[in-house]
C-alpha cells in the first residue's frame, strides 16, 4: 500500500534524516529509548530520536491515542493494536515530520547520546529454519546423502526459542558451556564452546492477538506482522552436534540471541516488496492452507543483509571490519506470512510481541553464506582476514555486526540500524 510517506523526494525538517542511509522520513521504525528519563517509545528519524509520549498532544486522535501507549518502557500495547490504526500513525508522523511542518527540535533526542532497549516484551520467541541454501548447505556436512529432511519442503519446520536470552544490539555474548563429543573422544565432556558461530537471520515482530484455538488464516496472516528486524540467532555448533538429536537445539541455542532495536513497519517496506521465489521444478506446492496468490506476488522481501567481522587485532590495528558475506531475504524459502499461517494453524495463540527468526539466511553463492560453518565448511577451510589472523569459528574479542537496506529504484533506501555484539574475553 504506497502512499504519499513513501514520495522519493518528500524531506523532513530534520535536516540529519535527508538522504540518511538508513533512517530518511521514508522509514520512521519504532524503539524503545531512554536519557536522562526511563525507557519510553520513540522513532527513528536521522541522527534524532522522536519522543513519541511528548507529540501525542500534537497529532490527532487516533494517532494520539497509539502515541500514548508507547509512553511505557515497552511497545507492546501499541502492537496490540490493529495494523490500520498503526498505518494512521505513520502517516500522521509523517505528515508532522515533513518539511514545511512546524519544526519542534525540542521534542528530539540525539541517538548518540541515548540507550536503546528491547522494543518490546517478548513472552514467545520461535526460530524457523526457511533458509533453504543454509539447510542444505548445513544438511550436506552431517547428511551428505540427505541433505534435507523429507518434510523440509512441505511445513515451515522451527523450534521455539528461549525468549529470556534475547538482547538488543552492543552487548557481549559470553561464551556458554555445555556438553560436546569430539569425534575421537569415546563420550562427551563438559567445558566452553570450541565451535562459536553467528546466523544471519530477519526477526519477525506479531502484532494483534488470536484466540487460543483460533487459526490465522493465510490471506490475513500479513496483518498480524508488525514489523521486522535483524537478529543473530547465536549458535554453539560443538554443543549442537552432540545434543540436538533427537529434539532439536537446546545449550546451543538458548544462552543469547541478539537483535536489531528498531522496529521497521511493514508499511516501510511496502515499497520492497517482491514476489516469492517459484519453487524449483519438482518442488512440492505449499498445502492449500499456506497458499494465497497475494503472498506469493508480493509476500518475500528484497532486503540486503551483511555480515562483518571486526577481531579484537584489527579494532587495536584502526582496520575496518571486514565483509564476511552479503545476501538476500529473497533467498527464504517460505514467506512471514506462512510463519504465522502454519505457527497459528494448530491454534497457538500470537500475543502482540512475540517475535520469530527467520532462520539463517544464505545466498546460493559463496560470497553470500550466512554462518560460519557454511564458510569454512565445518572448520576445515579456514577465513583468512586482512590482519593476518585466521578463522574457523568465532574467538574472544571477535565482533560481529549485522546491517540491513532496502533498495529500490525509484524509492529512498531504509536500513534496519545495526545488530552488533561482541565475544566477551
Amino acid at each position: 500500500m504506497l502512499d504519499e510517506t513513501h514520495a522519493p523526494g518528500l524531506e523532513s525538517w530534520v535536516a540529519s534524516a535527508n538522504g540518511h542511509a538508513q533512517f530518511p522520513i521514508q522509514n520512521l521504525p519504532f524503539g524503545v529509548f531512554s536519557d536522562d528519563r526511563g525507557p519510553r517509545g520513540g522513532v527513528a528519524i536521522g541522527e534524532a530520536i522522536l519522543d513519541l509520549s511528548a507529540v501525542a498532544d500534537l497529532l490527532p486522535g487516533e494517532a494520539r491515542a497509539l502515541c500514548e501507549s508507547a509512553a511505557g518502557p515497552t511497545l507492546n500495547p501499541l502492537l496490540a493494536r490493529p495494523a490500520a490504526a498503526r498505518r494512521a500513525l505513520r502517516r500522521a508522523l509523517s505528515a508532522w515530520l515533513a518539511k514545511g511542518a512546524e519544526p519542534r527540535p525540542d521534542l528530539l533526542r540525539p541517538a548518540v547520546q541515548c540507550r536503546l532497549h528491547m522494543p518490546a516484551a517478548v513472552g514467545d520467541y520461535t526460530d524457523f529454519y526457511a533458509g533453504i541454501h543454509h539447510a542444505t548447505n548445513v544438511g550436506k556436512l552431517f547428511r551428505p546423502d540427505q541433505p534435507l529432511m523429507p518434510n523440509y519442503k512441505y511445513v515451515p519446520i522451527g523450534y521455539h526459542g528461549r525468549a529470556s536470552s534475547l538482547r538488543p544490539s552492543g552487548g557481549t555474548v559470553k561464551r556458554p558451556s555445555g556438553q560436546r563429543k569430539r569425534p575421537d573422544e569415546a563420550g562427551p565432556s563438559f567445558g566452553p564452546c570450541e565451535r562459536l558461530d553467528y546466523e544471519l537471520e530477519l526477526g519477525v515482530w506479531i502484532g494483534g492477538a488470536n484466540e487460543l484455538g483460533t487459526p490465522v488464516p493465510i490471506n490475513q496472516a500479513g496483518e498480524r506482522i508488525a514489523g521486522y528486524c535483524l537478529l543473530n540467532d547465536w549458535s554453539a555448533r560443538d554443543l549442537q552436534a552432540w545434543e540436538y538429536q533427537p529434539l532439536g537445539p537446546f545449550l546451543a541455542k538458548n544462552f543469547h540471541t541478539t537483535i536489531s532495536p528498531w522496529i521497521v513497519t511493514p508499511e516501510a517496506l511496502a515499497p520492497f516488496r517482491v514476489p516469492q521465489a517459484p519453487r524449483p521444478e519438482g518442488d512440492p506446492a505449499p498445502l492449500a492452507y499456506l497458499h494465497d496468490e497475494a503472498d506469493q506476488r508480493e509476500g518475500a522481501l528484497g532486503v540486503e543483509l551483511e555480515v562483518w567481522l571486526s577481531t579484537r587485532q584489527m579494532r587495536e590495528r584502526g582496520l575496518p571490519p571486514h565483509r564476511l558475506s552479503r545476501g538476500s531475504a529473497r533467498d527464504l524459502y517460505w514467506t512471514p506470512a506462512q510463519f504465522v499461517a502454519h505457527h497459528a494453524s494448530g491454534g497457538c495463540d500470537l500475543q502482540p510481541g512475540d517475535l520469530f527468526g527467520s532462520g539463517t539466511i544464505s545466498a546460493p553463492t559463496p560470497d553470500g553464506l550466512g554462518s560460519l560453518l557454511e564458510i569454512s565448511q565445518g572448520g576445515k577451510t579456514p577465513i583468512n582476514l586482512p590482519s593476518g589472523e585466521v578463522r574457523r569459528f568465532l574467538e574472544d574479542g571477535d565482533e560481529v555486526a549485522f546491517t540491513a537496506h532496502a533498495r529500490r529504484e525509484g524509492f529512498a533506501t531504509i536500513g534496519f540500524g545495526e545488530c552488533r555484539a561482541v565475544i566477551a574475553a
